[in-house]
């Protein structure tokens, strides 16, 4: 990348995932924006930019994960700095949206949080959002600005083809009936075999998987989810394809919620492997599971679509491998 655009570029970072965002600067050759929140003794937040940016286009990195609301309003507060300080353009980086679970009233008197969101990072000023592998597409067209959705499918097929000689004969297992179209894509693109698990849900916080239509014995079985949250659904998998002679399990997630004691589950579950992406930053919440956890970087990818946004490139190309996703 050129000086000049170099200068016309601005990568800025929230607090909730700026280990990523070094890594995008670093694929894209620049500095990281010069920008820092500070927190007030009463819990209120303060932006500010310690760099030019009238007339540059701007881009914020910030993952809405736990904790969800204080990083969401930093969000908006940044977004707002920036359209004050007179940014020609402002690009709200989301690489995990949190609240796409509420995407839709499924009982009477509950809110659609999804497009509140959406409304909210609209009003604050953004031009455009790029996020990647919302639980729901839909939540594309909750925003009246353009929202480039890309998908991590690349990165996770780069990793499974690098290791793909060692895993034998393999079948994509979807964990419910909802995961179909992934575990599907994922079968075409490392040419293995698809199982599905048909599940009931009995309560939110249990699950009870109760029929496998597909052969695993003696396969290494392989699961894709665009994210693990409480691990029941995932856990309660890879027992029952164990119990029908899967000979290794691999579970692959893009965002690591691992809320509550997703932790403890997954270590005590029959998976070998967990494969993760870096769109939600490293914590305590790993630990339990640090030996069987692979993380891979999507920086490449970030940074790919916002040097092609920046340049008012096509990024489609980019998110060809996303047709499989959940909804």
């Amino acid at each position: 990348m050129s000086r000049a655009d170099a200068d016309q570029l601005k990568v800025f970072a929230g607090r909730s995932n700026q280990e990523l965002a070094k890594r995008i600067c670093e694929e894209l050759d620049i500095p990281l924006g010069q920008g820092r929140t500070e927190l007030f003794p009463d819990g209120e937040l303060l932006v500010r930019m310690d760099e030019d940016v009238r007339g540059r286009d701007c881009f914020i990195v910030q993952s809405t994960c736990d904790p969800v609301n204080a990083n969401l309003m930093e969000l908006l507060i940044f977004i707002d700095c920036l359209r004050r300080a007179s940014a020609k353009r402002i690009t709200a980086v989301i690489p995990y949206f949190g609240y796409a679970r509420q995407d839709r009233k499924d009982q009477g008197r509950t809110p659609i949080t999804a497009k509140l969101v959406a409304n909210l990072i609209t009003t604050a000023g953004a031009d455009r959002v790029l996020t990647m592998d919302l639980h729901a597409a839909q939540i594309q067209g909750f925003f009246d600005i353009p929202v480039d959705h890309l998908s991590a499918a690349p990165v996770m097929v780069e990793y499974f083809r690098s290791i793909r000689e060692g895993l034998g004969e393999i079948v994509l297992v979807s964990p419910d009936i909802g995961n179909v179209k992934v575990a599907n894509m994922y079968a075409d693109l490392l040419a293995g075999d698809l199982a599905i698990i048909d599940k009931r849900r009995s309560s939110g916080a249990h699950v009870e998987a109760v029929n496998l239509i597909g052969d695993v014995a003696g396969k290494t079985v392989l699961m894709f989810d665009d994210m693990i949250s409480t691990a029941g659904t995932v856990c309660e998998a890879a027992r029952i394809v164990k119990k029908h002679g899967a000979l290794d399990v691999i579970a692959s997630a893009t965002h690591a919620v691992l809320s509550g004691l997703a932790g403890e589950r997954l270590a005590a579950s029959p998976m070998e492997r967990i494969v993760l992406s870096n769109t939600i930053p490293f914590d305590s919440r790993v630990d339990p599971i640090k030996d069987k956890t692979v993380q891979l970087c999507v920086g490449r990818l970030f940074a790919q679509a916002i040097h092609r946004t920046h340049h008012d490139q096509s990024i489609s190309a980019l998110f060809k491998m996303g047709e499989g996703t959940k909804r």
